[in-house]
């Protein structure tokens, strides 16, 4: 069994954060180990929430008790998201090198959680900064999405050779595998969204129907790099991964879609993204 260590929000209703990441995680038969960075009523999507964000001192206390019980180098990697706040973000940073240190081949997925297309950002000042200079060195997966792409290499993303050209620079940073979770191009059918996964080994492009929401659901980042995680994790197959994420994303959408909530209905597509009804196939680019 894979064990992953995964640090991010969460929200006692609705499904971002941990709460969009731990029940796929498990559900793919991962041992998830969930260490909360904030505790909110409900998604800041809202726009009006209760709760706190958790000091930094507060997790890394967590994080102590979770390695007096030895469980650091059982651990295959380390999952963060929502940071919360810069202090947050170098306990994350430094919890995941502990893990490494515990268990040379685990690996961090770093899912930079700072903004998107049409929002902008939405963390504290200082995170994105944090991100870029100090997450990016230290993580082996990125997850990010175009707008998340965009800032953390100051390039613009608009063809699929943009994209590329992105993804190449963020490697050349540290990480040896970027997914690019959602991607928009002017040159790709408008009725479609795109997935791009870039490593060493080569680059996969996955292609699924656009379905439309109003609003949005919030937390699918969240539980893409947790499913692509979780499949990537079973035989280090980045395209393999990507097919099987691109997949359940879908099914997921699908499910949420018709029963016409704005919270992802991972529980009652539960099925549907461990077997999905549809599935897709990536296109090597390189």
């Amino acid at each position: 069994m894979k064990s992953v260590l995964t640090i991010q929000s969460h929200v006692a209703y609705g499904y971002v954060g941990n709460r969009a990441a731990v029940f796929p995680l498990q559900r793919l038969g991962i041992d998830a180990t969930a260490v909360n960075t904030v505790q909110f009523s409900n998604h800041t999507g809202y726009g009006a929430w209760t709760g706190q964000v958790f000091t930094a001192e507060h997790i890394a206390d967590i994080v102590d008790g979770i390695a007096a019980r030895g469980v650091l180098p059982a651990q295959d990697a380390v999952l963060s998201g929502y940071m919360g706040a810069v202090e947050l973000g170098q306990v994350i940073v430094e919890t995941a090198a502990r893990v490494k240190a515990a268990n040379p081949k685990a690996i961090y997925c770093c899912d930079p959680v700072m903004g998107d297309v049409g929002r902008g950002f939405f963390v504290r000042p200082g995170l994105p900064e944090f991100i870029r200079d100090h997450a990016v060195p230290a993580a082996d997966l990125m997850t990010p999405n175009q707008f998340e792409l965009e800032y953390l290499t100051d390039r613009k993303v608009a063809t699929l050779d943009d994209a590329l050209a992105a993804t190449a620079a963020l490697r050349a940073r540290g990480p040896r595998l970027v997914l690019v979770t959602s991607l928009t191009r002017s040159d790709a059918d408008p009725d479609s969204i795109e997935m791009l996964v870039d490593g060493a080994d080569g680059a996969w492009l996955v292609s699924t129907p656009r379905l439309t929401f109003d609003p949005p659901p919030n937390g699918s980042g969240d539980a893409v790099a947790a499913l692509f995680l979780a499949h990537y994790l079973t035989a280090f197959d980045p395209a393999d991964a990507l097919e099987k994420a691109a997949a359940a994303i879908f099914a997921i959408f699908e499910t949420t879609r018709r029963m016409g909530t704005r919270e992802l209905q991972l529980i009652a597509a539960q099925d549907e993204f461990v077997n999905p009804p549809r599935r897709f196939s990536a296109t090597r680019l390189k």
